[in-house]
């Protein structure tokens, strides 16, 4: 008998928050989910909003990625055979259901990763944009024609590269399942993806809905573990490619295990990014901006603007503003459609964000509102990961909270008073992924754009992320690019084809 999709069984009908549990297995290869081989190494999956158990994830071994990889090949020799458009009405398919079922997904995620359902839903969203973009792209694909003397001539093919391997990251579980997988199969590639073991549940549903759209089986698989499953996909020798979203000391590993067999990756890793207003802004636009480059996905967003420059003349207005707001934010249940912050991901990781916020009033920093344990009314939220938005004040570029990535509600601002300072102190720093200016003066906009350091810089808005546009880091926070047309490049390889007309010239 067909196995019941996770979506369609009645646990996953209208999730609240508490009450979801998940016993299903949730590796996936095959077209079907799969039984773990060996449950010894189970480890429990929380709810981020209420702290109890939501699942196991019970990480695969060498056998079962094997597995995977293997029956990943077998789909990728049918898929990559296909031509553009075959491949673009399946794709199209999938992101119709997931549009069609967005909210049942959404809540999901909720569970999951603690994120409001508003945000959650926004992501599901993008991911079947992000689905029908490449989907458009697949039947466009195609080289070069290049005229030689005589008659001759050379072309190019773009080409699959094969098995790609994704690594996702718990922040946006779901999404970047579809940002991965969407260019990889437009070009006729297969995927095998791991999700973060905190967030192992809504990359299966993707790989549910690819399978009823009519991929073969085995396009898209999910394997779940840890670091060491990370590492038997690295050095799988049948992978060849490897996409990783997470931090810069993981994708240092990832890099350095994918270099062993000299497959292609791509890195979208972490991020400190500026965040620059001159005097000249709107400064309601500019309030606005710097809420959304620190308070989405409660701090939880590696392109987050969390060194926020104020211009001098203009810091009072803008600090009272920004706390004022910052202090109205809704924290609580993240599936109640007020809300506007969930919880952090883990205990770990909220005391972890606490203790920079302890760092940061013992190096001088001002608590300007928030940043402790936030426990909401509700009794069934008394355990959950909460942590009040916070905004510190008399902050300098030496401060671990400056300088480091804190992954959690907490927004740092610094004064400046030129632009010749501001960029020195803005690009003063490891990481390159994103960065922010607000201003009136267009020239200073675009002049400001072109000397930060960092792969996307946002004028007059931040954190908007269309899937038209490429997204990728400078220095330390990573190369290769996600979305946008450019992405192609990242998941096929370029066969030059040389057609002689006339007789061979020989030297011998």
């Amino acid at each position: 008998m067909a196995q019941q999709p996770l979506l369609s069984l009645p646990e996953f009908h209208n999730v609240s928050t508490g009450a979801l549990v998940v016993k299903e297995p949730l590796n996936f290869w095959g077209g079907a989910r799969v039984k773990p081989k060996d449950t010894k190494n189970s480890e429990p999956v929380y709810e981020p909003a209420t702290g109890r158990v939501l699942c196991n994830m019970i990480p695969c071994g060498e056998e079962e990625v094997d597995e995977a990889i293997k029956s990943a090949h077998s789909a990728f020799l049918k898929w990559s055979k296909l031509s553009g458009m075959e491949r673009a009405r399946i794709m199209l398919e999938a992101a119709r259901i997931i549009r069609e079922r967005r909210d049942e997904i959404a809540r999901a995620e909720v569970a999951n990763n603690g994120k409001s359902i508003t945000e959650a839903q926004v992501d599901i969203d993008v991911a079947w944009q992000c689905i029908e973009y490449y989907a458009g792209i697949a039947p466009t694909l195609s080289g070069q024609h290049i005229q030689l003397p005589g008659g001759s001539f050379a072309y190019t093919r773009r080409e699959p590269l094969g098995v790609c391997v994704g690594i996702g990251a718990w922040n946006y579980p779901f999404q970047i399942a579809a940002w991965k997988s969407a260019p990889a199969m437009a070009c006729g590639n297969a995927m095998v993806f791991k999700p973060s073991p905190m967030t192992p549940v809504t990359a299966v549903m993707l790989a549910e809905i690819y399978k009823e759209a009519g991929v073969p089986d085995g396009l898209f698989n999910v394997v779940q573990g840890g670091a060491e499953t990370g590492g038997l996909l690295c050095h799988h020798p049948m992978v060849a490619k490897v996409s990783f979203t997470g931090s810069v000391p993981t994708g240092k590993k990832v890099m350095e295990m994918a270099a062993k067999g000299v497959k292609q990756v791509t890195l979208e890793l972490g991020g400190k990014s500026p965040l620059i207003i001159f005097k000249d802004c709107e400064l309601e636009n500019a309030i606005k901006g710097a809420l959304m480059a620190n308070f989405l996905t409660q701090g939880e967003v590696c392109c987050n603007g969390t060194r926020v420059f104020v211009q001098r003349e203009i810091m009072p207005q803008f600090l009272e503003e920004v706390v004022k707001r910052t202090k109205a934010i809704p924290v609580g249940d993240p599936l109640c459609e007020e809300t506007r912050m969930g919880a952090l991901i883990s205990k770990p990781h909220m005391e972890k964000v606490l203790g920079f916020i302890k760092q940061a009033k013992e190096q001088g920093a001002k608590v300007l509102c928030g940043g402790e344990r936030f426990v909401p009314t509700d009794p069934k939220l008394k355990d959950g990961y909460f942590v009040s938005p916070c905004v510190l004040d008399n902050c300098r570029d030496d401060m671990t909270c400056v300088k480091e990535e804190i992954f959690g509600p907490v927004m740092s601002v610094l004064p400046f008073d030129t632009e010749d300072e501001v960029l020195q102190r803005a690009n003063n720093t490891t990481f390159g992924l994103a960065s922010g200016v607000f201003t009136r003066d267009i020239a200073r906009a675009h002049r400001v754009a072109a000397n930060l350091q960092a792969g996307t810089c946002y004028i007059n808005n931040y954190n908007v992320g269309p899937v038209e546009v490429p997204f990728g880091g400078y220095k330390m926070s990573g190369f290769g690019r996600e979305n946008g047309q450019v992405t192609i490049e990242y998941y096929s390889q370029l066969k030059t084809v040389v057609v002689e007309m006339g007789d061979v010239e020989s030297l011998f």
